[in-house]
């Protein structure tokens, strides 16, 4: 079972923002099996500032961990971009591993 937790900070997060967190974090999960947990953590900024609606995720993975902050105009927004950088990540550490195995 995926174990991912989702903060929202000084507000309620729906029901359904919190089902869409753990949707698109589950991908995560599904790219990279050594992953142990996902923290999602969901607040405003500044409001002066248009996009002011921040997505931070932390991956505890075997042996080390990526974390990501993402702002947009919507949570929404932030989760997917926030989603779409830790992917590339994930590909990146595949891809280190590949060329050292590859280099014995």
């Amino acid at each position: 079972m995926n174990k991912i937790v989702v903060q929202s900070v000084q507000f309620k997060a729906s029901v359904q923002l919190e089902e869409f967190v753990k949707e698109k974090v589950s991908k995560l999960f599904e790219q990279d099996k050594s992953i142990i947990r996902a923290d999602v953590t969901l607040f405003e900024g500044a409001s002066g500032n248009p996009k002011n609606q921040f997505c931070e995720i932390e991956l505890s993975v075997a042996g080390q961990n990526h974390f990501v902050k993402k702002n947009s105009e919507s949570y929404e927004e932030s989760i997917l971009d926030a989603v779409k950088t830790l992917q590339k990540v994930i590909r990146r550490q595949k891809t280190k591993k590949i060329i050292r195995r590859r280099s014995f």
